[in-house]
């Protein structure tokens, strides 16, 4: 059984966790404010640019000689599947869940006898794949230093995948990151940006086609590595709401576990200290009793 001086510095200890998980959940609760609606208001651009996409898809018809991010190399052997987690734990299952999600497409893929090629974008994805997927892994990339990931970052990233592909080292282009929901739920997402994947057009897009000047191939050769770059961006932006949404709801089940913890210990040492008096009582009646 622990001593009384061992229990109340063990209590000691777990209060001055609890004081930094909570100074850390309100930290969190600050940024995700602004990572919230930087992630609300990059959807709709994201979206609208597919919906061009598509719209001067439907529009060429040479299809076979249309630019080759849009329909593909033709092949289907090679995945180029790029991993965007954090560089910073401490954030409940937000980098469990990409990687998991990753891991069951890289089976799938791997099964049907295709190769994989693996970028990770965040150390703590690095750190996780690292041990089945070492061999995989062709580029690693980390954002530790910068404060704060804008669109360059994005776009260096996006110019790396393109120059890859222009070299043909892979034949389809998979993005996995966590769509934000709400502070409870992230999805991850799984999100094929070469060739461009197929969907449906919003109703006022569909019903309102646009025209283009000047012609659509020439668009497209300028607006496809654009949105290549935007999409990972706005992968950026829903990863950077959803990891803070989970580490606040982390650090604020760890301040609830830390304040039971607390109250358990007191307990303990208080049941502890009341043993001990009467222990001490019992031998000072008993000894005058022997005088």
């Amino acid at each position: 059984m622990p001593s009384l001086d061992d229990l109340k510095k063990r209590i000691k200890s777990v209060k001055s966790t609890q004081k930094i998980t909570k100074a850390m959940k309100m930290v969190a609760a600050a940024k995700l404010r602004k990572a919230q609606e930087s992630a609300e208001k990059g959807r709709p651009y994201s979206d609208k640019m597919q919906n061009i996409i598509l719209n001067l898809t439907n529009s060429i018809s040479d299809s076979e000689n249309a630019p080759k991010l849009l329909i593909g190399s033709g092949e289907d052997k090679t995945y180029l599947c790029v991993v965007m987690t954090a560089d910073r734990g401490l954030c409940g299952g937000f980098n469990s869940n990409i990687c998991k999600k990753a891991k069951n497409y890289f089976k799938k893929i791997l099964s049907e006898g295709k190769e994989i090629k693996i970028i990770t974008v965040g150390s703590k994805g690095l750190d996780q794949l690292k041990r089945e997927y070492e061999k995989n892994i062709i580029k690693k990339i980390t954002f530790k230093d910068k404060k704060k990931i804008t669109f360059k970052e994005a776009d260096e990233i996006g110019k790396i995948i393109i120059k890859l592909f222009d070299n043909k080292e892979f034949d389809k282009c998979i993005i996995f990151y966590n769509n934000f929901k709400n502070v409870m739920t992230q999805i991850p997402q799984a999100q094929q940006i070469i060739p461009t994947e197929k969907f449906f057009l919003a109703d006022s897009d569909a019903i309102n086609p646009y025209e283009f000047e000047p012609e659509q191939d020439e668009i497209l050769e300028d607006l496809l590595p654009r949105n290549i770059s935007t999409q990972i961006f706005k992968a950026f932006l829903e990863n950077a709401a959803s990891e803070q949404g989970s580490r606040m709801t982390a650090m604020d089940n760890a301040t609830r576990n830390a304040g039971d913890l607390v109250d358990k210990l007191t307990i303990n040492y208080n049941r502890s200290r009341q043993a001990s008096i009467t222990k001490e009582l019992i031998e000072i009646i008993s000894g005058s009793e022997s005088l």
